[in-house]
């Protein structure tokens, strides 16, 4: 009997082109199906079934037409029989096709393009965050799919500071990202967490795009929208989850504010910025080379030698949230990317970067915004 390739579940995404029973294994040939009324395409989740000590080949054949297709140079799939251990996949990518090679031990067992973070799990974190002492929960909105926008508030200091993740669905270290956030801010025995609650309010949004998160989207809303360039102009009927959180802003303000993303095709963590805004002060400027210096000297899987290009003066992209949190509020905004690949300074062979490395990284972030939040 042949395999059996499925992705209706939250957060999946592959179609079936053909399945081939071959006396040296199974062979299937699948596409990457792309972001609903958008071209954008390149996450993938799916559960191959009856491939228990069989050899198996899964074939992605629309790789090179892809949002990214740099991403799939050197990269390894996620591959996991109990849906908690993402271990990198036997991987190899050539004229634009993406070949994962499994022997599972299991049956079934899945794959993905990054560890997935269900939209069940988000529910959790926020029941588990919000049962917590001192946090409180916002419902600030509903999606275009009748999915809530969820803000936790945690401190009561006079610094304002905004951590928001997953404006790209696809991009689910983000939310790992926040699950180490909320982990280390609600730790009663952690002085981080202590000091930073005393001296700051700190408002988490952990998912901005529940929809594009449960349709199993690389980068867009239910209506094929890019949240992250709708930040100078967000409406009710394309983008209102972006109103819904710069509505919310505007309200308390924004002193520091974090994006949290991931980036398919560089190969580390990295920070980029706001240089090119309109009314950048030296202050602003200073603050953010601060704490994006010390970061790399407090965790070796944090470099400033790779990422994105600096915009030149006055020409900042204020549709991005970075950008026009950083104009609009004075703040001291950045995004932060983590890699689909591995961080090539300090790789993992068994894992890569991950879920553990993401939470791991937003502890320590949070170290460094401590050490500075009385002077942003």
């Amino acid at each position: 009997m042949s395999i059996s390739i499925s992705s209706g579940f939250d957060s999946g995404n592959i179609n079936i082109l053909s399945i081939t029973d071959k006396p040296s294994g199974v062979r299937a040939e699948l596409e990457i199906v792309t972001d609903h009324q958008s071209d954008f395409y390149q996450w993938f989740h799916f559960r191959v079934a009856g491939a228990a000590g069989r050899e198996v080949e899964l074939a992605i054949v629309n790789c090179a037409g892809s949002a990214y297709p740099d991403g799939w140079l050197n990269y390894s799939a996620r591959v996991s029989e109990d849906r908690e251990n993402w271990l990198l996949a036997d991987t190899s990518y050539a004229d634009g096709t993406l070949t994962i090679r499994l022997s599972p031990d299991a049956n079934p067992v899945w794959v993905a393009y990054f560890a997935p973070y269900s939209m069940e799990r988000h529910h959790d974190l926020i029941a588990f965050a919000a049962c917590q002492p001192g946090v409180a929960h916002r419902e600030l909105g509903l999606t275009l799919d009748g999915q809530p926008i969820d803000l936790l508030t945690i401190g009561d200091g006079p610094k304002q500071v905004w951590l928001y993740a997953r404006q790209h669905p696809g991009e689910s270290m983000a939310q790992w990202w926040m699950e180490g956030a909320l982990e280390r801010l609600t730790d009663d025995d952690d002085s981080v967490a202590r000091l930073l609650r005393q001296k700051a309010t700190i408002h988490l949004v952990p998912n901005m795009n529940p929809d594009g998160s449960r349709r199993g989207h690389l980068r867009t809303n239910a209506v094929g929208v890019n949240l992250n360039r709708e930040w100078h102009e967000p409406t009710a009927d394309r983008s209102p989850e972006v109103l819904f959180v710069r509505n919310a802003m505007d309200e308390t303000g924004v002193d520091l504010a974090i994006d949290v993303h991931g980036d398919e095709a560089i190969p580390a963590v990295f920070i980029a910025g706001f240089e090119g805004i309109p009314s950048i002060t030296d202050k602003q400027l200073a603050l953010y080379h601060r704490y994006r210096d010390t970061l790399a000297a407090r965790t070796p899987d944090f470099q400033t030698r790779l990422g994105y290009p600096v915009a030149g003066v006055g020409r900042a992209n204020l549709s991005m949230s970075t950008n026009q949190v950083a104009e609009r509020f004075g703040a001291v905004a950045m995004t932060l990317e983590m890699p689909f690949k591995d961080n090539d300074d300090l790789p993992d062979a068994d894992y890569g970067w991950s879920p553990a490395r993401s939470m791991q990284l937003a502890k320590d972030c949070l170290a460094v915004l401590a050490e500075m939040i009385e002077d942003i």
